[in-house]
């Protein structure tokens, strides 16, 4: 095993119970595989998660200063800490910031009997 960073998992690894993560918020994931070390975070809304790689399109830092810190204050959008910019939950597209035309590298996951598992 490698600490080299990678920016994609394979399909199938349980991540763990959806109720790790409250609706309406998101939590930051490490994964240990043999290629490296991913980083990625999990918005849950009801019983839907989107995950994304946790790298700012901009800059190419970890969105959030803070541990599972990547929602705006209304819950309403992903946001980056470092330099303010927004992100749709749904899609990860750009809303505002020093991003246009990027989007946030998609993290495949889907909820496969109250586990979130990635696709």
């Amino acid at each position: 095993m490698t600490d080299e960073r990678v920016f994609a998992t394979p399909a199938g690894v349980t991540i763990g119970p959806l109720s790790d993560i409250p609706d309406g918020t998101a939590r930051n994931y490490v994964l240990q595989l043999r290629a490296g070390r991913f980083h990625g975070f999990v918005v849950r809304q009801g019983q839907a998660v989107f995950g994304y790689v946790d790298r700012c399109p901009h800059m190419g830092l970890p969105l959030a200063q803070t541990l599972d810190a990547y929602l705006t204050p209304d819950r309403s959008a992903i946001t980056c800490s470092w330099h303010a910019a927004l992100f749709a939950i749904r899609d990860g597209r750009c809303l505002g910031g020093p991003c246009p035309g990027r989007s946030l590298t998609p993290w495949p996951v889907t909820v496969v009997g109250g586990a979130i598992v990635t696709a």
